[in-house]
This record gives structure tokens, sequence and C-alpha cells, in this order.
């Protein structure tokens, strides 16, 4: 039987998202500018975060569900302690580089939206989109190669099943709405003049829901 994320964990995915801020307008800004600004009006804009946030809820119900097979599988070889120890080794490392305290792995780096190919053909066609249009658009940029989001993945995979998986992997995509939603304003000016601060608080979020993940680990063999 299915159960949803405890309230912490859902809060703790939400302000994932909104703390990483920086990151998001440095990866998401570009296609955000060019995607659903060249559509007109905030229809598009709507239409392309739901396709994005509902690309989250599909990979974090999938994860969910790997995760909650294996678990099932190998309860008496603790494959699911094993998946969390996974999971909490994967948010550790990301926690640290995006504080500065060790390198940035490859996964954690940018993608260029501007080098990925078909972008321009996939531009123009956003151009003449209609604002429901934007739908597929977004939802392609909820797979694109991006740290934060490997982050809210690796969360996902011990959530225990797909319901477990795909609601936090929403609750992330909804934090991450508010900078994207003011990109272009004031505001998002701000943001990244403080993409350093965002970072931190980002990455001090994912060590602690590394730590966290450990600790059920821990307790599991005492």
């Amino acid at each position: 039987m299915a159960y949803l994320p405890a309230f912490p964990d859902l809060v703790a995915m939400a302000l994932l998202g909104l703390f990483g801020v920086g990151h998001c307008l440095g990866m998401c800004g570009p296609l955000v500018v060019a995607f659903p600004s060249r559509a007109g009006g905030i229809s598009p804009h709507l239409w392309y975060h739901l396709g994005r946030m509902a690309m989250y809820g599909v990979v974090g119900a999938l994860l969910g569900s790997i995760g909650g097979l294996i678990g099932d599988l190998g309860k008496v070889a603790h494959l699911q302690v094993a998946l969390g120890a996974v999971a909490a080794a994967f948010l550790l490392l990301f926690g640290l580089s995006r504080i500065g305290l060790i390198p940035e792995p490859t996964l954690m780096l940018a993608a260029n939206p501007t080098a990925i190919p078909g972008f321009r053909a996939a531009r123009v066609a956003a151009g003449r989109a209609t604002g429901a249009g934007m739908l597929p658009m977004g939802m392609v940029n909820g797979l694109l190669p991006c740290g934060l989001s490997y982050a809210a993945f690796a969360r996902a995979l011990p959530a225990g099943g797909a319901v477990e998986g795909g609601v936090l992997l929403l609750a992330f995509g909804i934090g991450t709405l508010p900078a994207l939603l003011l990109l272009g304003t004031a505001a998002a000016s701000f943001l990244r003049r403080h993409r350093s601060l965002s970072d931190i608080l980002s990455g001090v979020l994912m060590i602690g829901m590394a730590l966290d993940l450990g600790a059920d680990v821990i307790q599991a063999f005492f």
C-alpha cells in the first residue's frame, strides 16, 4: 500500500528546489527565456513549467517504483537499506560539491542549452507554439542533465514506491517555480547576485538529507 511521504520530507524537497535558485537560473533560465517568452503572455510559461513538473513526477514515480521493487525482493538481503546508503552517498557528494568543499563532479556541471542537438529548431518551433504547445518543451527540460535534479532523483530512489517518489519530485519541482517565474524581473537579478548563498543553502540541505538517510541505514543494522 502506498503512503504519502512525511511532511518534513516534502518540505525538504521543496526547499531544495527553492534554495537551488541560483543553479536553476543558470541552467533553465536560457531555456525559459528562449522558449515560453517567444510564444507571448503568461500561459506559455505555465504550460512549460507544468510539463517540466509532470516529467519530474514521472521520473520520481519510476525511481520510487524501482526502489520499492528492490526493497520487496531483498527483504532478507537488506537491499532497501543498501539503496538508501547509495542515495545518501550521492546526496552527500552533491552537497559537498555544491558548497565547494570538493571539486564539482561532471554530473553536477550545468549543460549549455544552446549546445543541445536540435535546440535551434526547437526554439523556432516554440516561437510558433500556442500556450499548450509548450507542454512538451517543458517535459524535455525535465530530462536535461542537471546536478540539482540528480540530487532530487537520488532522494526519490529509496522513497519506497511510485506514489512516494512521484510526490517527492513534484514537491521539488514546485520549489523551483518562484525563481523561474520571476526570470527577467529585478528579483531574478537579485537572486543571481546571491547565487553563492543559494548554492550553500542547497548544499547544506543535500547534506542534511544524506545524514537523515544515513541514520536510517545505521538504525537498520542496530
